[in-house]
């Protein structure tokens, strides 16, 4: 595979990696009694000091020109994520685990396959092998999850998982949620992916109007701040104490958050652009498996048979999912498959014309002034 093909992979890869550890941060920050819609806000903030800097000196002179419908999409993409999905994530997430939340958060790329396919983003021929992969690959990858989640079979011992307490000082038996909140915890969860699948749609259609990815994204993060600190401000107002950040991992959970906020923002649009949506969620359930292993370091979480079955099972419906899409992009001179702007070119050929005489391609004529002379399409 060449390094221009890989890169797509490892940059998603990556970021994966990034917001499962961001996932078990924000999980130390909440359970220390951490409001999730502060910690929203507060992220969104760091992450705008982060990334507008960059965005003003490097697209000084590439960005687009900016318009009231293209500002109004941005306010509505910035509300789908951070704001709606994010405090669904995090509220999602006090009432549940690390490993529960980021396995139940694996129907993100089937509602994203549904959308794409919805607003046409995504071509699906029953009849195609390709596009059969692609289902099937999905329902295999949202299997697998299921399995992590509600089959737990044998448990896996692990060495260190036989203390009695975790990094955090909390014993295991203190960190089982109540049956009652795992059910208000999943309502959220599943919302907080739909909203998620709203914004990489949207977000793919937007870069088709507004190609600067680092100001996108810092529109984004500034617009999301307001957002989210108006409605921790309404969500809040009892309870002002909530925004006293101290030197601890409720201030670790801001920082790194913001940073990964404004990394992953940047380049999942940027992968979105290069091999679609459906490719960026796709990879969405390798965080899960790397949740699930942290959370047996940090808070003790038995590893159950289920749950690694789950994981190869999930590995093996995301490789059906990108054998499908590389085959989508077979034969096309664009890398945008599956993306809003993609335009599939005709291959500048010698058209014949009504007299036989043959037009000369464009990229010819302006190399080569006797081929123009020649043809009847003026220069």
């Amino acid at each position: 595979m060449k390094l221009s093909k890989a890169r797509p992979f490892m940059a998603i890869v990556f970021i994966q990696c990034l917001y499962a550890l961001m996932s078990i941060v924000a999980k130390l920050a909440l359970n220390v009694g951490m409001s999730p819609h502060v910690l929203v806000a507060y992220r969104m903030a760091v992450a705008s000091v982060l990334i507008t800097p960059f965005a003003l000196v490097l697209e000084r002179n590439k960005r687009p020109k900016m318009t009231f419908k293209i500002l109004f999409q941005i306010a509505i993409l910035s509300l789908f994520e951070p704001v709606v999905e994010q405090n669904l994530y995090y509220s999602g997430m006090k009432l549940t685990t690390a490993t529960f939340t980021s396995a139940l958060c694996n129907a993100l790329p089937a509602m994203t396959f549904i959308m794409a396919c919805i607003f046409k983003l995504e071509n699906v021929t029953i009849k195609s092998r390709h596009s059969q992969a692609k289902l099937v690959g999905t329902m295999v990858a949202i299997g697998g999850a299921m399995l992590m989640t509600f089959v737990k079979g044998n448990v896996i011992e692990l060495p260190w998982t036989s203390n009695s307490r975790g990094l955090n000082g909390q014993s295991h038996a203190m960190l089982v949620p109540m049956q009652a909140d795992i059910a208000r915890g999943s309502i959220m969860l599943v919302a907080s992916c739909f909203s998620w699948s709203c914004y990489i749609i949207f977000q793919a259609k937007i870069m088709a109007q507004y190609q600067a990815e680092l100001s996108l994204t810092a529109l984004m993060c500034n617009m999301g701040m307001l957002e989210a600190t108006v409605m921790a401000l309404i969500w809040e107002r009892n309870n002002m104490s909530v925004w006293k950040i101290k030197p601890d991992v409720r201030l670790i959970a801001s920082l790194y958050g913001g940073l990964v906020s404004g990394l992953a923002y940047y380049v999942i649009g940027w992968a979105s652009k290069e091999r679609g949506p459906v490719f960026v969620s796709a990879f969405n359930p390798l965080s899960m498996v790397i949740v699930a292993l942290l959370s047996s370091f940090v808070f003790l979480e038995k590893m159950y048979l289920g749950r690694a079955v789950g994981s190869v099972i999930i590995v093996i419906g995301i490789y059906m999912v990108l054998w499908g899409k590389s085959k989508d992009s077979e034969g096309k001179l664009q890398p945008n498959a599956g993306c809003a702007e993609t335009v599939v070119k005709i291959d500048e050929q010698m058209l014949p014309t009504p007299d036989n005489k043959q037009v000369v391609p464009t990229s010819d004529r302006l190399m080569n002034p006797k081929a123009a002379a020649q043809s009847r399409e003026p220069v």
